[in-house]
């Protein structure tokens, strides 16, 4: 296996260091601390330059937060100063994501550029649609507690594969050292929770051929022709877990594809069809009597209302389509857009 080393350069210089701060400042131009840094980009780069140039960066202290998430579940959430540590965490990424990327198997989806929910449903809606005697079960499962169960001891090995840039690794060891696990929000959390189960994707893939395999982040979903095909699977999944400190949560299932559904993605995927989360769909619907009520529309409303239109079109929902994206909010939009077509916008609406 090839080791990389030469990386810290890359990483701390002035070029990738001006291109961590545009790509970290997106969406959070209003941020004070990013308004800081826009008034002279340069000086501020300079700084992490110099601080990492010299060891003397050190990962502050986290603002802890909780969340209640979609789901109901709370979340506790770890937010770092956007100068330097954000920067400085998209500086690192730049330089590592393709090399990083190189060694996970294709059906790991969560963070990845040109990956995602969409892709993965797509993907899961055509095996289910073009190979449904190899897909009449599914197992699907999550790991308890990914996040804070994480090992830093095996996520350093593992980093260690690749990597052999002393000071990249030490770098990378602070970071990981800086809170119990992986701490949620922290933006090279969603790589390091990639590459702990990297291991783990290539030995279902390889070692026991599994063929329909997805992975989001820690949920899973395997397809198979018979239950106990994935009873057998089942049984060795919980034995690798175990050599990375982790266990499979409780609520584990085993069950026919054609009477269930999958339940992943924000989706429920069927043999020969695609619908939406009922939990998703209610929301939208929600959002739409909402705006047709005030008769108006605000910015985050719109910004809502254009993003689930995503999550619709990969779906078989043309009557939610036609309910929510109506006559009336086709006019509202209109009016909050100074005449832009919405219809346009939204490409694909039948």
């Amino acid at each position: 296996m090839k080791r990389h080393g030469n990386l810290f350069e890359r990483i701390i210089d002035m070029e990738n260091l001006l291109a961590a701060h545009e790509n970290a400042r997106r969406g959070k131009t209003h941020y004070r601390e990013v308004k800081m840094v826009d008034r002279d980009p340069e000086r501020y780069a300079q700084a992490i330059h110099q601080m990492l140039k010299d060891q003397t960066y050190e990962v502050g202290d986290y603002d802890i937060i909780t969340r209640v998430v979609d789901s109901g579940k709370e979340r506790t959430i770890y937010r770092l100063d956007y100068f330097p540590h954000r920067i400085i965490h998209h500086a690192i990424l730049q330089i590592m994501e393709p090399i990083w990327v190189k060694s996970m198997i294709a059906d790991t989806y969560c963070c990845i550029k040109g990956r995602g929910i969409h892709k993965a449903a797509k993907k899961l809606a055509r095996i289910l649609r073009e190979d449904q005697a190899s897909t009449a079960y599914c197992l699907k499962i999550d790991i308890k507690k990914y996040y804070p169960s994480v090992d830093h001891e095996i996520l350093k090995s593992v980093i260690r594969r690749k990597i052999k840039d002393h000071r990249l690794l030490a770098l990378l060891d602070q970071v990981i050292d800086s809170a119990t696990g992986l701490p949620i929000g922290n933006y090279l959390s969603q790589y390091f929770a990639n590459l702990y189960l990297n291991d783990f994707d290539h030995y279902l893939k390889e070692a026991l051929r599994v063929r329909y395999y997805f992975r989001y982040c820690d949920d899973i979903v395997i397809l198979g022709s018979s239950k106990n095909y994935l009873r057998e699977v089942f049984s060795h999944i919980v034995a690798f877990l175990a050599k990375l400190k982790l266990q499979v949560k409780e609520n584990w299932q085993i069950f026919p594809v054609k009477a269930r559904g999958i339940d992943f993605l924000g989706y429920r995927f069927f043999h020969g069809y695609t619908l939406l989360r009922k939990r998703i769909a209610k929301k939208v619907l929600k959002l739409s009597r909402s705006i047709e009520k005030a008769g108006q529309i605000t910015a985050r409303q719109y910004k809502s209302l254009m993003s689930y239109y995503g999550w619709l079109k990969y779906g078989n929902c043309r009557n939610l389509r036609r309910k929510v994206y109506n006559d009336n909010i086709f006019r509202i939009v209109a009016i909050y857009t100074n005449g832009q077509n919405l219809r346009n916008a939204l490409q694909g609406l039948a």
